[in-house]
């Protein structure tokens, strides 16, 4: 007996790198999730999952979640001084406001998110 994998909804992630991550911070107001990570990084692999839940459950919020690959958005990484992966920087109104290093779990996440969308 066979089981059909549920479908899953498609996370509402943006991918930005040197050329546009300012245009796409700036293009929203609100709370912006910016994951700095790269491809041979296991943290930030492991971040994946957690980030594409986020990204769908706080989409109708107006919480945005968006990646930068640093291996091949190596301005946009030293611009923002990132030594450790994955980082994570939250936006508000395209302003940085703080960072987490490292893998987080998605209830810290929910909190920080809810501290500055609530702000």
């Amino acid at each position: 007996m066979f089981f059909k994998k549920k479908p899953t909804a498609e996370a509402p992630i943006l991918h930005a790198g040197d050329q546009d991550f300012d245009a796409i911070i700036a293009a929203e107001p609100g709370v912006t999730l910016v994951d700095f990570w790269a491809e041979w990084c296991g943290p930030c692999r492991m971040m994946g999952p957690i980030l594409d839940e986020v990204a769908i459950e706080q989409e109708e919020r107006g919480v945005r979640v968006v990646k930068v690959n640093t291996d091949m958005s190596p301005e946009t990484a030293q611009r923002f001084n990132i030594q450790s992966l994955p980082t994570l920087m939250f936006f508000k109104d395209g302003e940085p406001e703080f960072e987490i290093v490292g893998l987080v779990p998605k209830p810290v996440l929910e909190r920080e998110i809810d501290g500055l969308v609530d702000a």
